[in-house]
C-alpha cells in the first residue's frame, strides 16, 4: 500500500522510464505511456498483489495487457514495481531482448499475455477469471485497455458473457485517450454514451479523469471492495502525452517519433515537474 505522495513518485518514474526507452528507439508509443502512468502507479504500486521475485506465483493477480503497443508503459511499471532492473530499459526493443517493442509472454517477466491484436484481452480474461473461480483462488484479474478495442465486437460479447458469469473477481481497465492510428477514437466509430452502455452490459462502472491520482486510487479501491456480483470497469479519460507539453499539444499522437535532442527536452519537462521524494 502506498500513499499519494509515493504513487505521484511513482508515475513520475515510469513516465521517465518510459521516455528514456523511447530514446533508445527514437520512437515509439510514448504518448500512451505518459497518459497511462498514473493508472499503471495505482495498479502496480498499490492495487495489485504481486511477488516480483516469483512472477508465476499461483496466487497473484493476474494484469492483461491486451492493448499489447502499451508495452512500453507497462515495461516502466514493471522496473518500478521491482521485476525489471532499471538498467534494462537500455535494451528496449533490440535483438535478444526481453522488452520487444509489442508485449510478448514468452519474453517480458509478469506479462500475462501476447497482447496486441486489439479485441482479444477482456476473452482471455473472462477464461482465467471462471478458471480462478473454479479453483477457489481469491485472485483478481485485471484486463487493461484501449479504447480503440471498443470497436471490437469481440469486447462486446465478453462484456456480456462476464455479466451472465458474475465475475466479480475481474476488473476492466479502460483507457480513454480519444486517439488510435487512423484518428480520434470517438469519430472512427463514435462509442458514447459509453458508461451507460457498460451499465447496460451489466457491469458495475466507474469514469473518472485518469490523470487524477486521488480519483484513479478510489476507483481501484471501490472496484475491488465492491460487495457485488457484477464486474467492474474503470473508463480512465486520459490525456496523451501527459507531463510533456510539446507532446501534448500535438495533433497526431499515437506513435511518435522526435528528433534526437527532443528526447533531453521531455526527460527535462517531466524533472521539472519531479513529485517531492521521487
Amino acid at each position: 500500500m502506498s500513499t499519494l505522495n509515493q504513487l505521484r513518485a511513482s508515475a513520475y518514474r515510469i513516465r521517465r522510464h518510459a521516455v528514456r526507452m523511447g530514446a533508445v528507439q527514437g520512437q515509439g508509443y510514448i504518448g500512451q505511456a505518459l497518459g497511462y502512468a498514473d493508472v499503471l502507479a495505482v495498479a502496480y504500486c498499490h492495487a495489485l498483489n504481486l511477488r516480483p521475485s516469483d512472477p508465476e506465483w499461483d496466487g497473484r493477480d493476474r494484469f492483461l495487457l491486451s492493448h499489447g503497443h502499451y508495452a512500453i508503459a507497462f515495461y516502466a511499471a514493471l522496473i518500478e514495481a521491482g521485476f525489471i532492473d532499471e538498467e534494462e530499459l537500455f535494451t528496449y526493443g533490440g535483438d535478444d531482448s526481453r522488452l520487444p517493442m509489442s508485449g510478448m509472454a514468452t519474453y517480458t517477466p509478469g506479462m500475462e499475455i501476447s497482447g496486441g491484436s486489439l479485441g482479444l484481452g477482456l476473452p482471455i480474461a473472462i477464461g482465467i477469471a471462471l478458471g480462478l473461480r473454479h479453483q477457489h483462488n481469491p485472485a483478481i484479474v485485471y484486463n487493461s485497455m484501449s479504447d480503440g478495442e471498443l470497436n471490437e465486437g469481440s469486447t462486446w460479447e465478453a462484456a456480456m458473457i462476464a455479466s451472465h458469469y458474475q465475475l466479480s473477481n475481474l476488473i476492466c481497465l479502460v483507457d480513454i485517450n480519444n486517439m488510435q492510428a487512423d484518428g480520434p477514437s470517438s469519430k472512427v466509430m463514435a462509442f458514447e454514451p459509453l458508461a451507460d452502455k457498460w451499465a447496460a452490459f451489466g457491469w458495475h462502472v466507474q469514469r473518472v479523469d485518469g490523470n487524477d491520482l486521488a480519483a484513479v486510487l478510489n476507483a481501484f479501491d471501490t472496484a475491488r471492495q465492491l460487495l457485488d456480483p457484477k464486474p467492474r470497469v474503470i473508463l480512465f479519460d486520459t490525456l496523451m502525452g501527459k507531463g510533456v507539453p510539446f507532446l501534448e499539444a500535438r495533433d497526431k499522437n499515437h506513435f511518435i517519433r522526435v528528433e534526437p535532442q527532443e528526447w533531453a527536452q521531455a526527460i527535462s519537462a517531466l524533472d521539472q515537474a519531479k513529485p517531492e521524494g521521487a
